[in-house]
């Protein structure tokens, strides 16, 4: 076995690997611990270390600033506690403090040393040896326009359960509508449900001029559906719920051009580019360009930002064998939105993630293979982000390889159903190529 020396001069092997963590990375730097009402701040100079206390009033996070400016603190560090450092940190920003948000599990301290002043002091020394990873914190521009999109996805999910409940409570009046109508909360629906809420006695002439072209049930069927027993305090219940539901609309549409007048022209032209991958829609890329940004620098890779989104399979090593593992914590309105998309790229029959799920689904069920998906997506979305056109892979891409190996397995099965095929037609299906200048001309036509 091969020899070489480490800098102690020691002799040792190749398998011994060496570290070297004396290094001080920063020597005067700060650590915080952050609540809602004070903040605790230990000041680290050398081995040396000054603890002081802070409100959280904006005049006395300011006091703190002239103190770290006055002390030469090269770099600050605290936990990301719920919503306690946004006021400290636009305000180091404003005041160009250098300072880091770190995750709190990854700064735990040790239990049964638990205060305030521990936590400080623990904070700042492991900044001091460069043991903390920063979290990716974006510019106010793009923190401002991220409140305001989780804003309308909180808006958009709460009116979806009140129409979910709205729908509810009609079954419980034997009303069936859902059964004929697509969307409860569509052109015709409304207009049908206000004719069952406010008369009592429609007839069948009200019902066919409150429908639309493109419905499929008769009229004979929709009357039939809204032909239940609703009570007067129903009725007015009914109405007073759809009315709940035309204010959030109404609502939601505010959020929704508030955030159109905000957005720049690059988030523009990145939301126009990540409509072109399949199953990602305009709201699905605002949702995107507003939790990760539009600049790509940030992350090392595409796959330290698949990481970061949290769709990347995590890591579970033991005895050099990977084991199962699940994904890795991120960002969960990113995820969310990855995810969502995924299922509706598996729906398109041309794309190549429709092939990468039907691939992975017989084997791993449908959350892990949407999973899967999710993960190409976030690396489609990385590429289109960093400036590159999406190209589609195709849904014949996995077909492309190994072909004499699928071709001679799908012979196997045809001969155990008893279809025989001469030996010349295999020859000739393995030794031709796959015409993929067609494949992708019928996938551009569909």
């Amino acid at each position: 076995m091969a020899k070489r020396k480490v800098k102690d001069g020691m002799v040792e092997s190749d398998s011994v690997v060496v570290f070297e963590d004396d290094e001080v990375f920063y020597e005067r730097c700060a650590g915080i611990d952050v609540h809602s009402g004070q903040f605790t701040v230990c000041l680290r100079i050398g081995r040396r270390s000054e603890v002081k206390e802070f409100g959280t009033t904006t005049g006395e996070i300011r006091q703190l600033v002239a103190w770290l400016k006055e002390s030469g603190c090269q770099m600050t560090a605290m936990e990301s506690t719920g919503p306690y450092w946004k006021p400290l940190y636009n305000i180091f920003e404003q005041e160009e403090v250098p300072t880091m948000v770190c995750n709190a599990y990854h700064i735990k301290n040790v239990p049964g040393r638990k205060t305030d002043v521990a936590d400080a002091r623990w904070i700042a020394r492991c900044l001091r040896e460069g043991l903390l990873n920063p979290s990716f914190i974006p510019d106010r521009e793009q923190r401002e326009l991220r409140d305001m999109t989780r804003f309308l996805k909180s808006q958009t999910e709460e009116r979806a359960r009140n129409i979910n409940r709205l729908q509810k409570f009609l079954e419980g009046a034997n009303i069936k509508l859902s059964e004929h109508v697509s969307d409860i909360e569509g052109i015709s629906a409304t207009e049908l449900l206000e004719l069952v809420i406010g008369k009592p006695d429609f007839t069948l002439d009200d019902v066919r001029s409150r429908m639309r072209r493109n419905m499929k049930s008769t009229p004979e069927q929709i009357f039939a559906a809204l032909e239940g027993y609703m009570t007067p305090i129903q009725r007015e219940f009914f109405k007073h719920v759809m009315q709940i539901i035309r204010e959030q609309t109404k609502q939601i549409e505010a959020t929704r051009a508030l955030v159109d007048s905000v957005l720049g022209e690059n988030y523009k032209i990145a939301i126009e580019a990540l409509d072109d991958i399949p199953g990602i829609g305009t709201a699905t890329a605002l949702t995107i360009v507003a939790e990760a940004g539009t600049d790509m620098s940030h992350f090392r890779n595409q796959h330290s930002f698949s990481k970061w989104a949290g769709v990347a399979p995590g890591n579970n090593k033991s005895a050099g064998k990977a084991k199962n593992s699940k994904t890795t914590p991120g960002n969960k309105t990113l995820k969310s939105a990855l995810t969502q998309s995924a299922k509706a790229a598996a729906k398109n029959k041309s794309s190549f993630f429709s092939a990468q799920y039907r691939r992975l689904v017989s084997h791993l069920g449908k959350n892990r293979a949407s999973m899967a998906v999710a993960h190409s997506l976030a690396i489609a979305v990385f590429f289109v982000l960093s400036g590159q056109e999406f190209k589609d892979l195709g849904a014949d891409y996995y077909n492309r390889f190994n072909r004499e190996k699928k071709i001679n397995s799908h012979v196997r099965q045809l001969s155990k159903l008893g279809v025989n095929i001469p030996d010349d037609i295999i020859r000739q299906a393995v030794e031709k190529s796959p015409d993929i200048s067609t494949v992708g001309a019928k996938q551009a036509a569909a």
